[in-house]
């Protein structure tokens, strides 16, 4: 299929023809494997069925999270310290199996089918988690509010309670990180305004997850802490049902990149030919090494990347010898011998990504609060207004109200104005730098948590004898440590996703998504460890430990500041590891560098 086959019969309809018949830029195809046409695909009305559909499936995602703590406790039995070690684990697994779904949607499945795949797999998982519930774990019939705890389970109805809500995770976690890929590729960003539309879609597509969770924060999480699970559980079905629905319905004018084949494949090819010419000198500058001749995008629709310094022995991947003679023979070169730059910088680009990954991982064990300590905390302070009940859980609300006015903060006051400061960038602030300020927010928000819990800690062991019993403190003591865990997602979350988008290659895009979610898992995990270790360390024999059972005998403050000291040591890291990045160089169309320089975190 050509593109621009227009006939001139004036000048305003051969602009029409033109912009329904332009193709992009960037590579992209259309469900029949043909170049996308600009006009008939993509762009907002393709991204908006999408943010849509993130939207609905994070509302049955956190219809099941958001309270499964009060689920652990309260149906199954669990003490505090097990059901926030279980919940960690579990939301960690979730993002474990993103790692799955970008395999599968950069190698083999592509994005839209990934999607689609692992959404069906979700809804199985909601299915039987739903009437598992409502058959075998809500027995007696009423139990599962503050009052009535439920009675005992079968190991056979434990299992299947398991099964389901892991059978939720791998449906979420595949698909979590292919999705914000694919509605990024609606855009082309060789496109200036579409360029521009998909920098601003990763804020709108974080403002959409964020919005889906508000109903199950609020409504959902109300009626769930007043005992009626199955009924949460079955709206969060209904809701993933209408999503994948929806994402289905667009399916004839979304834009699709062709998979790139296996990628560690890629890594282990570059690995192994530099191994193999060890002893070989590598030239000076990238020019005399090896890069395949043609279009930008002729690999397959990948663009090539321009060589950089650093990790010189990989270099050696792509040095052309004697044995070689590619100018003499027709054949491709064996990739086990000899690689091209793209390849080797392929694998560049993820070493360097990795020290930014890691330092991220601190955060998410700050974020990962939320679910866990901070809802036990608000469950052990006032949580009536009059005669009406709020939800611990529903208090992750002024979380969400949070990430959606500093989005409108960030993209319509701040940016605008840091980008006036600064004459010499146009941008605002680097993704790197609004990390860097995500971390110190995270750290603000630990020390707001432990102040609060210190004086929760006061008024209970003032006015209450044998500390049993809620604190008269109010909840909304939380607001704050709320609202400062939401600035801080905008800077961090946001930035990570534009960031691992911008800086990994076109064969790797959905696992540059899966980095921002793995080290929210690796966050869930550290977080789990920690508070094991922590309450191991602190128990003794005349004190419970700083998280133990009934928190008013306990310390949860010291773990609160614990945290902030860790996470301000984790933000030097950083600093160190931003300074020393260097941005990713992708050729452009003329073989110009259209890449970033150094990242830094100085404004």
């Amino acid at each position: 299929m050509g593109c621009l086959n227009v006939v001139k019969v004036n000048d305003t309809q051969t602009t029409n023809l033109k912009e329904e018949e332009e193709c992009t830029l960037d590579g992209a195809v259309d469900l029949h494997g043909r170049p996308a046409i600009r006009g008939r695909t993509g762009t907002w009305s393709t991204a908006t069925l999408l943010l849509v559909n993130q939207g609905l499936a994070t509302l049955a995602f956190f219809g099941v999270g958001v309270n499964l703590v009060l689920f652990l406790t309260r149906v199954m039995g669990q003490d505090n310290a097990e059901a926030a070690n279980n919940v960690s684990k579990w939301t960690g697994t979730v993002y474990i199996f993103s790692l799955l779904g970008a395999f599968l949607s950069d190698a083999y499945w592509g994005r839209y089918k990934t999607c689609a795949i692992f959404q069906a797999i979700f809804v199985i998982g909601l299915v039987s988690l739903s009437l598992s519930s409502y058959i075998f774990l809500l027995k007696p019939k009423g139990c599962g509010d503050e009052q009535t705890p439920c009675g005992n389970h079968t190991s056979l109805q434990i299992s299947l309670f398991y099964a389901s809500i892991y059978l939720i995770a791998l449906g979420n976690g595949g698909y979590q990180p292919t999705i914000a890929t694919f509605g990024a590729d609606q855009f082309d960003e060789d496109h200036p305004k579409e360029g521009h539309s998909k920098v601003a879609f990763f804020s709108f597509f974080y403002l959409a997850l964020n919005l889906g969770s508000l109903f199950s924060n609020t409504i959902l999480g109300y009626f769930e802490d007043e005992g009626m699970w199955a009924l949460g559980f079955w709206a969060s079905t209904g809701s993933a049902v209408i999503a994948l629905v929806l994402f289905l319905a667009g399916t004839p004018r979304y834009r699709h990149f062709v998979p790139k084949g296996n990628p560690l494949s890629r890594f282990c090819q570059v690995v192994v030919a530099s191994a193999r010419k060890w002893k070989v000198q590598v030239p000076v500058n990238g020019e005399e090494l090896h890069e395949e001749d043609g279009d930008e995008f002729d690999n397959n629709g990948s663009r090539k990347i321009l060589h950089t310094q650093g990790f010189m022995f990989l270099d050696r991947a792509a040095v052309i010898t004697s044995k070689e003679n590619i100018h003499e023979s027709k054949d491709r070169p064996n990739s086990w011998h000899l690689c091209t730059v793209t390849q080797v910088e392929e694998v560049k680009c993820i070493l360097r990504l990795l020290p930014i990954w890691l330092c991220t991982i601190l955060y998410s064990v700050v974020f990962t609060q939320m679910a866990s300590l901070f809802v036990e905390q608000g469950a052990a302070m006032k949580t009536t207004i009059s005669s009406f009940h709020i939800p611990p859980a529903s208090m992750s609300s002024f979380d969400i109200l949070s990430v959606a006015a500093f989005i409108f903060i960030y993209r319509r006051v701040l940016d605008p104005l840091v980008a006036r400061l600064r004459k010499s960038s146009p941008t605002g602030f680097t993704e790197l730098q609004r990390m860097g300020i995500g971390l110190v927010i995270a750290i603000m928000a630990m020390i707001a948590a432990g102040t609060v819990e210190v004086f929760r800690l006061k008024y209970t062991r003032q006015n209450c004898s044998n500390c049993e019993g809620s604190s008269s403190l109010s909840i909304f003591w939380q607001v704050p440590q709320y609202v400062l865990i939401g600035a801080s997602e905008v800077f961090m979350y946001v930035g990570q996703l534009e960031f691992f988008n911008k800086q990994t290659p076109d064969g790797l895009k959905s696992f540059g998504s899966a980095l921002c979610m793995t080290s929210i898992s690796l966050g869930n995990y550290v977080s789990s460890l920690l508070v094991t270790i922590v309450i191991k360390i602190s128990a003794t024999d005349k004190m419970p430990g700083w998280i133990p059972g009934n928190l008013n005998k306990g310390h949860l403050d010291r773990f609160y500041f614990l945290l902030a000291a860790l996470t301000a040591a984790d933000l030097v890291v950083y600093i160190i590891c931003a300074n020393w990045y260097k941005y990713i160089k992708f050729e452009g169309k003329n073989g110009e560098d259209n890449g970033d320089k150094h990242g830094d975190l100085r404004v």
